[in-house]
């Protein structure tokens, strides 16, 4: 039924809130409806690319961008991925991506250089790793110079086979070929990092993958290395004579009087550093040596507590941090600095030339099982399975049993 605007007396319908014609209040106290907001997607305009979404399977990044790259005879468009990244979390980075490749289109069948393609692969495997395997693909990385600048697309088992066997990286100072252990490295590092660039169809096939490391390489493997050897008591007192004006031999002491392997030495964070009950937790490789609570000796917690309050000042994240003068950043002690600076310290102070990083875990359990400290307290600090069913499973072990064992040692 139609009535009167009393504003501007134009016919409007008796059921409208407003005047379409002035817009007068008719009913006040309705509310005005709110519009319905779409869900629609942005829809891409002719020529400017494909958004699809993968469903069905479980993928951090399910939206795929396709560019259009021209029309077959049909007058069917021809769409190829989005490179370097054709995989996005949500539909609208898909579309921001390709709106930012319509800006400024580039060939697609330029593939990526491998130094490119190994600084995508890391920025995402190195959040998933310890920072002693980082160090190890770090290490196995500088052996592959020859390919750097090569497409991503080019490798071939000659190109990868090249590295491991001509490569070269510059070790405690000295040019040096690949061993047998660099070799199982650089394996798997493109192993893994063609397999990612497979994932992102960055290449068509992962060449590492189509042959096997030789016999000689995975036997010399198997062969026992020198054995492990414990610090003698001279040896000892020039450490602790030392501790003062030869940076890192705390470092040393630290790991003599509590286990840790190297790797775990250096990846203790500050966080896990309790001053006020004497402990550090960390511990890497095995189930058992993960996360454990290791107490400390009370011979070092000057020096642990020295280490810790110099990381905390600097902003550091780990218990051995230090300023990098080359940057001037904050940077924690990785195990191939580490093994530098320890063969460094073993000329400096005429020690056994045989000894090496690990020695200190060797050191501290041979000094335990001397001292009497008890078989199973051994195994809790140092991270060893117990088989002991009764040990394992019926047995509760107080902290402070494992610190009054512990102090055994002298």
């Amino acid at each position: 039924m139609l009535t009167k605007c009393p504003e501007c007396e134009l016919q409007v319908s008796d059921k409208a809130a407003t005047c379409p014609h002035c817009g007068y209040p008719l009913q006040p106290t309705s509310k005005p409806r709110k519009p319905r907001k779409s869900n629609k997607r942005r829809r891409l305009p002719n020529g400017f690319g494909q958004i699809s979404e993968i469903k069905n399977r479980n993928l951090r990044k399910p939206f795929r961008a396709m560019v259009t790259v021209g029309k077959d005879q049909n007058g069917r468009p021809i769409c190829k991925p989005l490179k370097p990244d054709s995989y996005f979390p949500t539909y609208n980075d898909a579309y921001a991506a390709l709106v930012e490749y319509n800006k400024n289109p580039y060939d697609l069948e330029d593939s990526i250089k491998v130094i490119e393609l190994y600084e995508k692969w890391t920025a995402e495997y190195f959040k998933t790793i310890s920072p002693a395997s980082i160090d190890a693909t770090e290490r196995a990385w500088e052996y592959c110079k020859a390919v750097y600048s090569m497409r991503a697309k080019d490798l071939r088992p000659r190109h990868i086979k090249g590295c491991m066997e001509e490569g070269t990286a510059i070790v405690k100072g000295k040019e040096q070929h690949a061993d047998s252990r660099a070799k199982i490295r650089i394996k798997t590092l493109f192993n893994l990092m063609l397999d990612y660039a497979l994932e992102y169809e960055l290449v068509d096939r992962n060449y590492a993958r189509s042959f096997n490391v030789d016999d000689d390489t995975i036997q010399d493997l198997k062969t026992p290395q020198t054995e492990h050897i414990p610090f003698t008591d001279e040896e000892m007192e020039i450490l602790w004579r030392h501790v003062d004006d030869k940076q890192f031999v705390d470092v040393i002491l630290i790991q003599c009087y509590s286990g840790w392997r190297p790797q775990e030495l250096c990846a203790l964070e500050l966080k896990n550093v309790d001053l006020k009950n004497w402990a550090f937790q960390g511990g890497l490789k095995t189930k058992a040596g993960i996360d454990r609570v290791v107490p400390i000796h009370p011979k070092i917690r000057g020096l642990v507590e020295h280490r810790y309050k110099k990381s905390d000042e600097i902003g550091g994240q780990y218990l051995f941090s230090s300023i990098d003068k080359r940057n001037g950043k904050t940077i924690g002690l990785r195990y191939q600095r580490y093994q530098r600076i320890f063969t460094m310290l073993k000329e400096e102070l005429h020690l056994n030339p045989d000894h090496r990083p690990h020695d200190g875990r060797k050191h501290f359990v041979t000094m335990a099982k001397k001292y009497g400290v008890d078989e199973y307290a051994i195994k809790y600090i140092v991270g060893h399975v117990i088989s002991d069913i009764t040990e394992k499973v019926y047995t509760q072990r107080e902290f402070s049993w494992l610190q009054e064992e512990i102090a055994k040692i002298k």
